[in-house]
C-alpha cells in the first residue's frame, strides 16, 4: 500500500450516514436516505419526521465494499436504502437485524455480529476487521421496547499484517458501564464516531448519548480524533451539537473533535 494511501477519509451524509475509505475499501454507515420532511418509521407505532436533506443519494454512491449497520430503525436503514442498495453487499449487523434483512428483505451477504464477533473485509492488499462492540439503546426496563444495537471497531491495514489505523463507531448507544472495555480491548483508537442528539421518546425516554455522555465516552474510549454525528436530523434529537462543542470545550478537549458537515469529507493520518 502506498504511503498516501495510508489515511481514512470520511464523508459525512447524514444522520449517522458516513462514506469510509481507507487504501482501496469503501464502506458505508447506517445509510439513512429520506429527504427532508419524509417520515422514518422507528417501530412500535412511533415515527420522526425528517429535517434535513441528506449530502448524497443512493445513486451517488461509489462502489461499496460493506454495509456497516448499527441496528434497525428508520433513521438508519431506511425504506430508500432497503431497495436501492446492490442486495448482494456485504451487511455487517446485529443478529437481529440479520434476520429481518437476509429473510424478509432479501439481502444476500449478511453478517450477524454478537458482542466481539468479528468479520474481515479484503480488497487490493488493503484489510480491515470490524469487530462487533457493545451497545445499549435504552436504560434497562426499556430495552425491549427498542431494538439490539451494536458499536463496531474497525481495524485497517495492509491485508495479513498488523492493523495501522482503528476507529471506533459509537452506534445509537447511552454511556452504559459495558463501553469501558472498549478501551481495554482497543487502548489506540485512532478516531471515534459519536451518535449524539439526545434523542428523546414520548414521555421523556432518552435513547441516545446527549452533548454531556458524549463527551464522558470521548474522555472513556480516548480517541486521537473524535467526529461527532446524529444531532440535529430528526425532531426527536434534543441535544444540539452545541451542547457536546460546548461540553469538550469545558473540560480541554476542543482539540480532539473534528466538525464535519454534511457533503464534507475530512481526512485522518494513520499513526
Amino acid at each position: 500500500m502506498e504511503p498516501s494511501d495510508r489515511q481514512l477519509s470520511l464523508t459525512f451524509v447524514g444522520t449517522a450516514t458516513t462514506l469510509v475509505r481507507y487504501g482501496g475499501l469503501t464502506l458505508l454507515t447506517d445509510p439513512n436516505f429520506l429527504h427532508r420532511g419524509q417520515r422514518a418509521y422507528l417501530g412500535k407505532g412511533l415515527v420522526a419526521k425528517r429535517l434535513t436533506e441528506p449530502a448524497l443519494g443512493v445513486a451517488d454512491l461509489p462502489r461499496l465494499d460493506a454495509v456497516v449497520l448499527s441496528h434497525l430503525h428508520g433513521d438508519h436503514f431506511d425504506r430508500v436504502a432497503r431497495r436501492g442498495l446492490p442486495h448482494d453487499v456485504p451487511l455487517l449487523t446485529t443478529p437481529h437485524a440479520r434476520r429481518r434483512l437476509a429473510g424478509r428483505h432479501g439481502f444476500t451477504d449478511v453478517t450477524g455480529l454478537g458482542t466481539w464477533d468479528s468479520r474481515t473485509l479484503v480488497r487490493d492488499g488493503v484489510q480491515v476487521r470490524v469487530t462487533a462492540a457493545p451497545g445499549r439503546h435504552a436504560p434497562e426496563p426499556w430495552q425491549r421496547l427498542l431494538p439490539p444495537v451494536m458499536g463496531s471497531v474497525w481495524e485497517f491495514g495492509p491485508a495479513g499484517a498488523r492493523a495501522e489505523f482503528t476507529l471506533y463507531v459509537s452506534g445509537d448507544t447511552l454511556n452504559v458501564l459495558e463501553l469501558r472495555e472498549i478501551p481495554l480491548r482497543y487502548p489506540e483508537v485512532d478516531l471515534a464516531v459519536l451518535h449524539l442528539g439526545g434523542t428523546t421518546l414520548p414521555g421523556g425516554l432518552v435513547v441516545t448519548m446527549d452533548g454531556v455522555q458524549g463527551a464522558d465516552l470521548l474522555q472513556v474510549v480516548e480517541p486521537v480524533h473524535a467526529v461527532p454525528v446524529h444531532v440535529d436530523d430528526y425532531r426527536l434529537f434534543r441535544s444540539p451539537l452545541s451542547h457536546f462543542r460546548d461540553e469538550v470545550e469545558r473540560r480541554g478537549l476542543g482539540d480532539v473533535v473534528r466538525y464535519v458537515a454534511r457533503g464534507q469529507t475530512a481526512v485522518f493520518p494513520a499513526r
